[in-house]
């Protein structure tokens, strides 16, 4: 063997004694050979046997999912494994001894060298981030841990420790962390100009070559104005202030336009950049990606920009990074708007400061060595010092039923099966038990070995401890999710205003079912306020501190949803690139709400019924049942009795959903209530018109207790609305035309007095449609009610619209 060959492969020849009796141990003094070996050929026996240990054991080293290393007792490096030379581009020669600092990230090289002689010193086990030069040049964070390795006097003779991959942990708690601190300033009343400023300069920190930006939407929705830019260049912010919106005004303009993600990887060649291309190009800038920052209702409330000093493509990585950041931007600029709230929410969250803790709680690592079916065959000492088992126990058949916690083995066992027969590398999490009998989560990494022919003869996996990190980031979200919906909670009930009998009844009604677990359907007219008794009853019902989840049936596309209530698999149909989980799945343990639920497919109603049934469904293009706990709430302004009769709606899905019936009455029910909604709406318009309005003229009420309300509350919230935004004084007015009954000798065909309501409903509708020209949208606002609601109405009668079209 050369002294490079002895070299490499000392730190293997330490684990290889408890196989194979040494004739010398570290420290020791050679033994007698004859003690040992009677003859030559027992010698030459022993010898082989030690070599294949060795060179198993030099396998695992090379083959495990980490990068893995041996340093002398004086701090200079001894051996890497396989995967450090291939990471790195170094060979065994360039990185032994001290060269291996070449590769490490020159902020970083002082704090890692002073942290290492510290160590060397104390003789103890540590840990320290810093950033590890992959061969291609790019900077990635790694976790660094080293434990000593003494000999029989406790003397340490080596040095052994792994780098573990944290670059994408570490964007993500930026970007939490960045959410966390947005939401802190806002509480403190911090403006949104430095609560963005504070973003950009999160974000640039990720890499040197990265530039952010955020830029607003002016009050015309016409140009944006850069905000946050702490790294860009004076003069390309005085070149794009402001920036005219449009679909082909770089990458910023594009994105506010199109309401769309827009990516530049070259700004020299793209055509979107026509206009500023010369200027950008003299700054330096090479690639321009922007998110737009969309609000609830998809209003443009800015963009989120990154920039490049060379062409670039973005990875997945980088487009989390700007999607989320685009996210935490939306929470500073919505936030502003209810700073009240979030001051009140904050003393929530203060009060559990979350601090996110190390990777790995092993030392430096667990692995195990598995056969191609995933029978362990060796775990190491840090397995076995975890779980306080033997090498014989960790071998046995019920090892991963006695480890794993009981919830996870059952759930997770298939698809880690599934995942080994597809022979390619795969991590999973799960909770492990400690000696003690605790649950810790463990991030898993699988890593297979093949053979000449390709075919796999061994698993290596690793096991990291992610259980800190895992329960703070949860508690972040949970706090983060708090404060959400602490900012909505002050308008979420405006439209349960009044106190008449229809009214009093219906919220006795929420006050008894809301406690009760059972599914609500809620009738009524458009504009009735369906939707905020829904939420009424989730606020009173003992989820309310979990998800409540809308959908609104009637806009989504038939084809696509059963894919937004139950999700899909990757692949399930064109355009699937990855799993998406549903809206059941995100609305676990807590509410569901499915508005205009009488326009579902019915391939959707069985689904739907089985899960009323069976809480449980399968994801569109799989084969997996997902069980929840959801509690259901539907609603819609049909006659579901009507479509049941006539085959549109399943009569045992209709029973399901009319456990407890709500029906709402319309405003024209409610006479009593309306002055108190009218005052409530002035005051609530008049304060964000800044306008004071004193009283209101008894004529006008009188007119809005006569009028019929076809449109219910919603209309008239746009009708006082609109009358605060055109009062010149302080007493509140309408225009009497607003509120004109259509007159039948004004052009509409005179419609006789018929009993049938069904008859009745279609004249009126087809009054509508001949004045419109056939038009859906014009009838429907000459009716007053949503086009798809008129839509569903004219198929459900089987009116053709098509011969009231004009030429």
């Amino acid at each position: 063997m050369s002294h490079s060959e002895s070299q490499h492969k000392a730190p293997l020849t330490a684990h290889a004694k408890t196989t194979v009796p040494p004739a010398t141990s570290p420290g020791g003094e050679a033994g007698d050979v004859s003690e040992e070996f009677q003859t030559r050929e027992d010698l030459e026996k022993a010898l082989n046997e030690a070599k294949k240990s060795e060179a198993q054991l030099r396998q695992i080293i090379d083959t495990i999912p980490a990068l893995a290393w041996c340093n002398l007792a004086d701090g200079s490096n001894e051996f890497l494994n396989q995967r450090w030379l291939d990471y790195t581009g170094l060979s065994q020669q360039e990185a032994c001894g001290w060269g291996w600092k070449v590769t490490i990230h020159p902020e970083d090289l002082g704090k890692l060298t002073d942290k290492w002689r510290a160590l060397l010193v104390s003789g103890e086990p540590g840990e320290i981030e810093a950033r590890l030069r992959r061969y291609d040049g790019e900077y990635r964070w790694f976790l660094f841990r080293v434990e000593p390795w003494r000999d029989d006097q406790g003397n340490v003779i080596r040095w052994y420790g792994t780098n573990t991959d944290i670059e994408d942990r570490k964007r993500a708690e930026a970007l939490l962390a960045a959410e966390k601190r947005t939401l802190e300033m806002i509480a403190h009343g911090a403006g949104v100009a430095d609560i963005l400023e504070s973003l950009c300069v999160t974000i640039d920190a990720q890499a040197p070559n990265i530039i952010s930006a955020v830029m607003l939407m002016d009050a015309d929705g016409m140009r944006l104005w850069p905000v946050a830019r702490p790294r860009l260049p004076k003069g390309w912010i005085e070149t794009i202030t402001p920036l005219k919106i449009g679909p082909g005004i770089g990458s910023c303009g594009s994105a506010a336009f199109l309401k769309q993600r827009v990516i530049v990887s070259d700004i020299a060649t793209d055509p979107l950049w026509v206009d500023y291309r010369d200027a950008a190009l003299s700054y330096g800038f090479r690639a321009a990606w922007s998110q737009p920052l969309l609000s609830k209702s998809q209003q443009v409330l800015g963009t989120f920009g990154m920039y490049y000093a060379e062409p670039r493509t973005p990875s997945e990585a980088d487009l989390r990074l700007i999607e989320g950041a685009g996210h935490v931007a939306v929470i500073a600029i919505e936030g502003e708007r209810s700073q009240a709230a979030l001051t009140r929410a904050f003393d929530e969250i203060a009060k559990s400061e979350a601090e996110l803790r190390t990777i790995v709680d092993a030392v430096p690592q667990a692995i195990n060595v598995m056969d191609p079916e995933g029978k362990v065959l060796y775990a190491n000492k840090g397995v076995l010092e975890y779980t306080g088992l033997s090498a014989e126990d960790v071998s046995a058949e019920d090892f991963r039923a006695r480890i794993f916690h009981p919830d996870d083995f059952r759930s997770i066992e298939e698809e880690r099966k599934r995942l080994l027969a597809a022979d390619l590398p795969f991590e999973i999490e799960q909770r492990a038990r400690r000696k003690d009998g605790q649950f810790r989560w463990f991030l898993i990494r699988y890593n297979p070995l093949r053979d000449d022919q390709g075919h796999v003869v061994r698993w290596y996996a690793t096991g990291t401890d992610i259980d800190d990190r895992k329960r703070s980031e949860e508690r972040m979200r949970n706090e983060n999710r708090a404060l959400r919906e602490d900012i909505d909670r002050s308008s979420m009930f405006e439209g349960i205003v009044g106190s008449s009998e229809p009214l009093r009844r219906v919220l006795s009604q929420v006050a008894k079912v809301a406690p009760a677990d059972s599914t609500v359907l809620i009738l009524g007219e458009t504009g009735t306020g369906k939707e905020l008794i829904a939420r009424a009853i989730h606020q009173r019902s003992k989820r309310s501190d979990r998800a409540f989840i809308r959908v609104n049936c009637a806009v989504i596309p038939p084809s696509l949803i059963a894919s937004e209530l139950f999700g899909h698999e990757k692949g399930a149909f064109t355009g699937a690139q990855q799993r998406r989980v549903g809206r059941f799945e995100s609305a676990d343990g807590g509410t569901i709400f499915l508005d205009e639920v009488g326009e579902l497919p019915p391939a959707t109603q069985v689904a739907l019924l089985r899960v009323l049934q069976e809480r449980e469904f399968e994801r569109v293009g799989g084969s997996q049942t997902v069980s929840v706990d959801v509690r259901v709430l539907a609603a819609t302004n049909e006659d579901l009795s009507a479509a049941v009769a006539e085959g549109k709606f399943r009569r045992d899905l209709f029973y399901r959903l009319n456990v407890v019936p709500i029906r709402l009455p319309p405003l024209r029910e409610r006479v009593d209530d309306i002055p108190v909604l009218v005052e409530y709406l002035i005051a609530r318009y008049a304060k964000r018109a800044g306008k004071r309005i004193r009283s209101i003229t008894a004529s006008t009420l009188k007119l809005f207790q006569a009028y019929d309300w076809p449109g219910n509350i919603r209309e008239l919230q746009n009708i006082v609305e609109r009358a605060v935004i055109l009062c010149d004084e302080e007493t509140f007015c309408v225009d009497e035309a607003w509120l004109t009954r259509a007159d039948p000798k004004s052009g509409m065909v005179s419609v006789p007095l018929v009993a049938d309501l069904v008859e009745h409903e279609r004249a009126m509708i087809e009054n509508a449609l001949r004045d419109s020209g056939g038009v859906i949208s014009g009838a429907a606002a000459k009716l007053s009610i949503p086009r798809q609601t008129l839509d569903s109405k004219i198929r459900k009668l089987g009116i053709d619209r098509h011969r009231f079209k004009t030429s």
